[in-house]
């Protein structure tokens, strides 16, 4: 088992907990599961949940086979610090300005999942929940685009799947205490969590820099190896 990706991703999904509590309080919120008994709420909460860690499992797919092309190319390491300074870089632009750069497709996305989201909250139906979770996945969201950053610098594809699906199963504990005990954050402390948001970018801004640094500290900046037929010099 790949502990190097693991921790790093279940350690992401749990800081990140605190943006979600903010951002995605009123979706947790809005389900439509209080007129149903506790172990078919319990059911709907989960299919809700893991259709959206199928779609970060899914994204993982493909950003890791874009890191995997990556890594044939030999760039692996270069391309771990590059993403990383423009995280950092975006962080500090976002700091001083106050503002975001969003490609207007990104926006057009979001409303259209918005929409779709909402027609879906309306007929609370078995199955809805688990697409409802599949779409919600797909929302525009700052941690998630870190997540994605960590798949990109893996080398499988295998690999940025489990960084994904790991990301989202770090961020289950929280979600699922808003979706049961949520009446217990008031609107202050969900705001207090998510201004904790610009410390975990940057965090993990300076993780993607160290792990293409190579400094052989376990699951911060491990060794990254090299695609198979790359000469290595040992002069």
């Amino acid at each position: 088992m790949n502990w190097d990706l693991l921790i790093p991703a279940l350690s992401l999904g749990l800081i990140s907990s605190f943006h979600c509590v903010g951002m995605c309080g009123p979706i947790a919120f809005a389900l439509p599961v209080q007129q149903f008994g506790a172990p078919l709420k319990m059911l709907a909460t989960l299919s809700y949940h893991i259709g959206r860690i199928f779609t970060y499992a899914s994204l993982g797919a493909l950003f890791g086979l874009l890191g995997r092309q990556v890594y044939i190319a030999g760039f692996q390491r270069w391309f771990s610090i590059v993403l990383g300074t423009v995280v950092l870089v975006l962080l500090v632009q976002y700091m001083y300005q106050k503002t975001r750069i969003q490609p207007g497709w990104i926006h057009r996305l979001q409303i259209r999942l918005l929409n779709q989201m909402s027609r879906l909250l309306r007929a609370p139906k078995a199955g809805n929940f688990f697409l409802l979770g599949m779409a919600n996945g797909l929302l525009p969201c700052g941690m998630v685009y870190l997540a994605i950053a960590g798949a990109l610098s893996t080398s499988q594809v295998g690999d940025g799947i489990i960084f994904m699906a790991a990301f989202g199963l770090g961020t289950l504990p929280a979600l699922l205490a808003l979706n049961w005990f949520g009446h217990l954050a008031s609107i202050g402390l969900r705001n207090r969590m998510r201004q904790l948001t610009p410390y975990v970018i940057a965090l993990m801004g300076i993780l993607l820099i160290l792990r293409g640094l190579n400094l052989g500290i376990p699951f911060i900046s491990p060794v990254l190896e090299t695609a198979r037929g790359t000469a290595v010099s040992c002069h």
